[in-house]
């Protein structure tokens, strides 16, 4: 199969869908590995890294659009790739359809056969794709929280830690998942008072034996939240419902009872956000402030630090790469339905029913798109 990967052209995007490593067992498969020149730049992977590795390097987006069966990104496809598109051709990447009505209508009508990252899952109900970003995003969310929360970018002026006679920052985490746990483990680890929000009792007995008093946990009850945001200084929104869009749990009149200068980050803005407040950002204008209260929301926070990023994404998408390029979409969908839960769009039809309840389309099940 000829495999092809683009360089990313989201504002500030320096991740890369394929690295290296990846090329390289790609092309012992036997399989012809197209990379955009330059594609690597930003995660610290040269052009003659790849063609170490195997790959062929191609001038022009548009040359290995047209050429590739299979195209392997981070992001989700800028209007402009989405014409380049075509039906019978393979897009491997994160989508993050159900609060992008544009990208859904032009993914259905380029007929493309879209898998997302997000909504692979895996034997144990998890996501493995996009645990390794939910990692990166989790760890750095307590990091972007401190620096928003400083007075120059219009904060509080508060140290997350504190200082001897100076008690830290109160921090609450809003969902207790793969992001709202290391969110919390680093905050707590830079000396904040955090709390934990979660709806799931399990989940909130299986961090409290997992870490003790390192951080509080409690129940996400409305009158819990609303008490929690009014007193925190920053605030990490951490809620999935996967592929689903994000329910808002924070509105506009709970931001109203925070301290001035408080901080939110809302990592869950991929799907749409969890505060009424929320829309994204870059990382070239990452914050902004509504009612007095500075908001941190970009929508690829794992950009930041691209290296660590390509390399842990890459490590979790390369066995899935592997199987759809040795085997094609459909053979290995039959044999793999975590990976067969993955798929979004198929010849013009929307596949994923939270997308669908979301944007109230129609849904063509998988099963029956293995069929088409």
């Amino acid at each position: 199969m000829r495999i092809g990967c683009p360089k990313e052209i989201k504002p500030q995007e320096f991740r890369v869908g394929l690295t290296p490593h990846a090329a390289r067992e790609a092309a012992s498969h036997g399989h012809e590995v197209l990379v955009e020149a330059g594609a690597g730049a930003g995660a610290g992977f040269s052009d003659e890294d790849y063609r170490a590795a195997g790959a062929r390097l191609v001038d022009t987006a548009e040359e290995l659009f047209a050429a590739a069966e299979l195209i392997v990104k981070v992001k989700e496809p800028q209007p402009v790739e989405r014409q380049r598109l075509r039906e019978g051709q393979l897009l491997f990447t994160y989508l993050h359809l159900a609060p992008d009505p544009e990208q859904t209508r032009d993914l259905m009508a380029s007929g493309v056969t879209a898998i997302a990252y997000e909504t692979v899952t895996d034997a144990r109900g998890g996501l493995p794709l996009l645990a390794p970003m939910s990692e990166v995003a989790g760890r750095l969310a307590p990091q972007v929280g401190a620096w928003t929360l400083q007075k120059a970018n219009g904060g509080r002026g508060v140290l997350l830690g504190g200082v001897p006679g100076v008690g830290p920052a109160k921090v609450v985490v809003i969902g207790g998942g793969v992001v709202g746990t290391h969110a919390a483990r680093i905050a707590a680890g830079m000396g904040a008072d955090v709390t934990v929000l979660d709806r799931s009792l399990p989940r909130l007995r299986a961090l409290d034996e997992a870490f003790g008093t390192l951080f509080r946990t409690s129940y996400a009850s409305s009158g819990t939240t609303a008490e929690l945001v009014t007193a925190a200084d920053l605030v990490i929104g951490a809620v999935l419902i996967p592929g689903a869009a994000a329910p808002k749990l924070v509105s506009r009149a709970q931001l109203g009872t925070m301290k001035p200068g408080a901080a939110i980050v809302d990592v869950a803005i991929d799907q749409g956000g969890c505060f009424e407040t929320s829309r994204p950002t870059t990382h070239q204008d990452p914050i902004y402030e509504v009612d007095g209260v500075m908001h941190y929301c970009v929508a690829n926070m794992p950009g930041a630090v691209a290296r660590t990023s390509t390399l842990a994404l890459g490590n979790a998408t390369m066995p899935f790469l592997l199987a759809l390029a040795d085997k094609g979409w459909k053979r290995a969908c039959e044999e793999d339905p975590h990976l067969l839960a993955g798929l979004n769009t198929h010849a013009g039809h929307l596949t994923y029913y939270a997308v669908g309840r979301a944007l109230e389309i129609d849904v063509l099940s998988p099963q029956l798109a293995l069929k088409m």
